[in-house]
């Protein structure tokens, strides 16, 4: 693994909200925000202006955050995962392959449009893992 364990933190539509907050609070950078709108992603219109990836940074200090689109709302207090960047495609394999036999797929390990080989799962105790591999660049 390339890195620490990376807090991920999903909202019902203020993303941007909680980051100026955070932003504020923390004296801290926004970095890397992307909209649904820009990405190409399948979304509906009025999800245009919804976070879908963003980070912040102060420091040492490093989270990543988006919305939650539809009716993929959030329940305050679980919505937290833990993300996870990977060194290979054979590392998040068997990382995701561990994690599936005793937890639940919530999304398919499977090429991105960002560029990475991407996974999510909730292991048997209800802990949420984003299994990420960047593909290095051609």
């Amino acid at each position: 693994m390339k890195h620490q364990i990376t807090p991920y933190l999903y909202f019902n539509g203020n993303a941007r909200e909680a980051l100026e907050c955070y932003k504020e609070i923390f004296d801290g950078e926004i970095m890397g925000l992307q909209t649904y709108g820009e990405a190409n992603f399948p979304s509906p219109p009025e999800a245009d202006n919804l976070i879908i990836h963003a980070q912040f940074k102060k420091g040492d200090l490093f989270i990543m955050a988006s919305d939650a689109m539809g009716d993929k709302t959030v329940e305050i207090g679980s919505n937290i995962s833990l993300a996870l960047e990977l060194e290979s495609e054979e590392e998040i394999q068997t990382l995701y392959d561990r994690f599936t036999q005793h937890g639940t797929v919530l999304m398919e390990l499977q090429d991105t449009f960002w560029g990475a080989k991407y996974g999510k799962v909730k292991d048997k105790f209800g802990v949420i893992w984003d299994l990420n591999y960047t593909k290095p660049q051609a």
